[in-house]
């Protein structure tokens, strides 16, 4: 082995800049922590050429003292703790006091802050270490340049600009999501991509992100026990997506990429979603500091569970008793498909360079033409102070955007989904009741970090019955059949349209599961056995499933070479085509891969048998039997969803048809 070396400190800062580091997003996310750490209620990030050239952060938080801003630039210096105990209560965004020092390693950072009670700011330049005096308004601006320009490596394995800039995006979705109670600004080449009002109502900032026909689709959630409190919207069977990108959950406000999460939540949707189709959630998770362990990487987006299987069970609980307290039945738009359309960002706070020289023009004209000018352009008659932040040569005021905020002048509204049209209505902030206090660090989480935010409530105008309920059932009007698959019925102004084979199959699921759970499943034997031959992959399968198999019914033995005798099968697949119905199951679960010991390995036999069973498209029955299975339907927990998650009915307004035939003209 060679020498042993101690290395200098701009090596170390390196090297540690790899792991914190990764791209511009990473840096975005540094900055706009600590901005939320400072108490800011406005942030502004603007980037060009994706960040790598050039990135800048303005809040109107705390600021930095003029004597901490050299050590806010050392390694493993930090605001947020003290000693290794501060760690089983922190409630702050970061606190390794790593991520500064080695940004400025890799970049070159500027930094521009003032104190609310100081009367001058102060900038500071990492790279060269000089501090100046400098007139600045309250909070901090800091800008990166250059990204990677001293590790040419590094810089030549980044992204086009236009990803980097999709990556910080989606960054500031999820954080604007976490903190609704903040108003974020996204500007990117000139361009504004986000606003959000900092109104602290989740669902405005679900608007203001994914649009309109998102934020429609939203079932209210709030749950608190054992010390776990899950708080936020989970989104309907009706907008379920294709992946996992729109599983947003926030951990005491910290984004977060977690398998627990991701399965408990998933486990809860157990019934509502089709196979390879994932929810749509927004989830502010508080958890206690003290049960969590957030210093298992630099990111900070993995964390670890002191009691994995307690908060498993309440994710479950609280998503599966969100969603069975709502009835889901989809509402067919017979206009067209619905579209994510984004809302338009319009009235967002001005910029306060861009302010600033509007003011300027107007002042020099006057000088120049003799015109009269507004009093509010007059430095010496106006309330707020006005000053100018020169951040660098390259960065001249006269052609910069500059997105600091002016926080007295911000225009906060608010959005209220409660009309009967569905549509949005702007609602004007009511400046008296804007709280003004920020919240204090020594407060419980629940009462600092979601202080401002408003949680979810279930709107509700007028009382409605749901319509699969045993009252309603007498109200029904059974018009008949359609293609021999789909029923037809109204109830009040609806009408309502039902798969035969998704209800009578989640019919048949219950009926398995509950006989299953109080072990009274019923088989019929089969004289003589049927022979059924198996190749080596569904033997395997077979065999690790052999036990289930046994408990809803069936009785198998093998007979001698590839050959296995079915004895017995369940009542429901008696006359059936045992034969083919039973390798049907099992070519099921060779698809699905061995099941033997994981989570809801029964259900999916179950719902594979309930399948096999139930009436199939196209076949007959009488209106007796309709009806038999639209009674067992009404006791249900969730008769919405058969268990592969497809729907088993949707409904047509009157209103909507009557637009189809022009009655009604809109």
């Amino acid at each position: 082995m060679g020498k042993i070396n101690v290395l200098d400190d701009k090596t170390i800062d390196k090297i540690a800049a790899g792991e914190v580091v990764e791209r511009p997003a990473s840096i975005v996310k540094e900055f706009v922590e600590n901005s939320i750490d400072a108490g800011a209620d406005a942030i502004t990030v603007e980037i060009r050429m994706g960040g790598i050239e050039y990135i800048r952060v303005t809040d109107n938080g705390d600021g930095i003292a003029a004597e901490d801003m050299k050590y806010a630039f050392m390694r493993h210096a930090t605001s947020k703790i003290k000693r290794i105990e501060d760690l089983d209560s922190l409630h702050s965004m970061g606190f390794r006091g790593e991520a500064l020092a080695s940004i400025a390693s890799v970049s070159k950072v500027t930094v521009v802050s003032k104190k609310k009670d100081e009367l001058m700011g102060h900038r500071y330049e990492a790279d060269t270490g000089s501090l100046s005096e400098i007139g600045a308004p309250d909070g901090t601006t800091i800008t990166a340049a250059h990204l990677f320009y001293n590790v040419p490596v590094r810089r030549k394995f980044l992204k086009s600009a236009a990803s980097e800039a999709g990556a910080i995006e989606d960054l500031l979705e999820h954080l604007a999501l976490s903190r609704p109670d903040i108003s974020f600004k996204f500007i990117s080449n000139g361009r504004d991509l986000i606003f959000t009002s900092g109104s602290g109502d989740l669902k405005d900032a679900i608007y203001r992100i994914y649009g309109r026909e998102m934020a429609r689709e939203l079932i209210p959630v709030s749950y608190e026990k054992d010390g776990i409190s899950i708080d936020g919207y989970l989104g309907t069977p009706a907008i379920n997506r294709p992946n996992r990108n729109f599983e947003n959950y926030f951990l005491n406000g910290r984004y977060i990429k977690s398998d627990v999460v991701a399965g408990s939540l998933e486990e809860g949707y157990s019934g509502y979603t089709m196979q390879h189709k994932f929810p749509f959630c927004v989830l502010l998770i508080g958890v206690s500091p003290a049960e969590i362990d957030v210093n298992v990487h630099p990111s900070k987006m993995d964390v670890r569970f002191h009691d994995r299987e307690l908060f498993y069970a309440s994710m479950r609980d609280a998503v599966s008793g969100a969603l069975h307290a709502n009835e889901m039945i989809p509402e067919a738009d017979l206009s067209g498909e619905r579209k994510l359309v984004k809302p338009e960002i319009k009235d967002a706070p001005e910029p306060f360079e861009t302010k600033r020289r509007e003011e300027i023009k107007i002042l020099r004209s006057a000088q120049d033409d003799s015109v009269e000018v507004p009093p509010s352009c007059h430095p010496e008659v106006e309330d707020r102070r006005i000053f100018s932040v020169d951040f660098s040569d390259e960065d001249e005021v006269g052609d910069s955007k500059d997105p600091v905020f002016d926080p007295d002048k911000r225009d906060i509204f608010s959005i209220d989904f409660s009309t009967e049209e569905g549509e949005a209505v702007v609602k004007e902030p009511d400046w008296k009741s804007q709280p003004e206090d920020k919240p204090e660090d020594n407060k419980p989480l629940s009462e600092s970090l979601y202080a401002s935010y408003k949680k979810p409530e279930q709107l509700s105008i007028l009382p409605r019955e749901r319509v699969v309920s045993k009252n309603a059932r007498g109200q029904y009007e059974l018009k008949g059949c359609i293609f021999n698959t789909y029923w037809l019925f109204s109830y009040q102004d609806k009408l309502y349209f039902i798969d035969q084979h998704a209800a009578h199959e989640k019919v048949n699921y219950e009926r398995l599961i509950n006989a299953h759970r109080e072990k009274k499943v019923y088989s019929q034997r089969l004289s003589p056995p049927l022979i059924v031959s198996l190749s080596a992959a569904e033997q395997e399968v077979f065999y690790g499933s052999e036990e289930i198999f046994k408990q809803l019914g069936f009785e198998v033995s093998h007979f001698g070479g590839k050959d296995f005798a079915l004895h017995t099968v369940p009542m429901e697949l008696y006359r059936k085509d045992e034969t083919g119905l039973f390798m049907d199951i099992l070519n099921d679960l060779c698809l699905r891969g061995n099941i033997k010991g994981l989570p809801g390995a029964v259900e999916r036999v179950c719902a594979s048998v309930a399948c096999r069973s139930a009436v199939k498209g196209g076949d007959v029955i009488s209106k007796e039997e309709m009806e038999q299975i639209l009674d067992d339907l009404l006791t249900l927990d969730n008769p919405y969803h058969c268990p592969h998650g497809r729907p088993t009915m949707f409904s047509v307004t009157r209103t909507e048809i009557e637009k189809r035939f022009k009655r009604i003209v809109s």
